[in-house]
């Protein structure tokens, strides 16, 4: 059974930073796309950072230029290093991660962590 398992979160004060962490376990054939998502109370989930398998990387406009999202290919990891955090940042992330489960598989399914609390105040 594969899972995402996220790390990092917490409470911060503005112009802060906060490292985000997702390791995908269990057992699997390969791992595509891994990225993060956000979603704020009343809000719909949206797309924060994401990295494919080839190592391009894609920002929400609101925080390129001061998040970065980083990953390692052995460890099955995904990390967002988050900086110059402000207070519409706070939301809960949710690592994402497109996972192919076996070698037969010609598919790419869908996973999703449970979700760590960012909160930026002061």
């Amino acid at each position: 059974q594969v899972r995402l398992v996220e790390s990092g979160g917490g409470l911060v004060q503005p112009g802060g930073s906060l490292r985000l962490s997702c390791a995908a376990s269990g057992s699997f054939f390969g791992v595509n796309l891994m990225g993060w998502y956000r979603q704020a109370p009343g809000k719909e989930r949206e797309l924060v950072a994401i990295v494919t398998g080839a190592r391009n990387t894609n920002y929400a406009d609101s925080v390129n230029g001061r998040f970065t999202i980083s990953r390692d290919f052995a460890k099955n990891t995904v990390y967002l290093q988050m900086n110059s955090l402000k207070s519409e940042d706070t939301a809960i992330y949710y690592c994402y991660a497109q996972i192919r489960a076996t070698l037969w598989d010609t598919t790419w399914s869908d996973y999703w962590g449970q979700g760590t609390q960012v909160t930026v105040s002061s």
